[in-house]
């Protein structure tokens, strides 16, 4: 009896272990997708793709993740970009936007650090990420290179 129960008490010890130890394992990034400008036009009824080009690098910055001021950093580039195309008004209007719906505590595909499990919140990018990071994006030029490559060559 005595040593059954020293050996679900050591059973139970270990399992306690492994759950404690389950956030330290390193979580894997998800490929990068984009949807453009998400619940925002892509541009105006005249130019369809005015200001998508600064969504899709907003994206890259979401779906890496990374502290407050980083998310700051990027909403502040998304409005540039979008004043930059002459849209001052939809560049204010679209930082409002992504200032409130981009939280990294909404459950949403396009939150802050969306390329990683819910509940990563604001934490920096650890080195081991930074790797997933780049070898993800080192993936990703290599598809466009490939896709560019083909539609030249399909060109006439």
């Amino acid at each position: 009896m005595a040593r059954r129960k020293s050996q679900l008490i050591a059973l139970l010890t270990l399992i306690s272990c492994l759950f404690r130890a389950a956030p330290l394992l390193a979580d894997e990034l998800k490929p990068f997708t984009s949807d453009g400008c998400s619940a925002f036009p892509d541009g105006t009824l005249q130019q369809q793709s005015l200001w998508v080009n600064c969504c899709i690098r907003h994206d890259l910055a979401y779906w890496q993740g990374g502290t407050y001021e980083q998310r700051a950093q990027a909403d502040k580039a998304l409005q540039s970009c979008v004043v930059q195309a002459g849209e001052d008004q939809v560049a204010d209007l679209m930082l409002a936007g992504v200032r409130v719906g981009g939280s990294p505590y909404w459950p949403t595909p396009f939150r802050w650090g969306y390329g990683w499990s819910f509940g990563r919140g604001y934490k920096p990018v650890t080195n081991d990420e930074r790797l997933q990071i780049q070898t993800q994006l080192t993936q990703l030029r290599l598809l466009l290179d490939s896709l560019s490559q083909t539609l030249s060559a399909d060109r006439p």
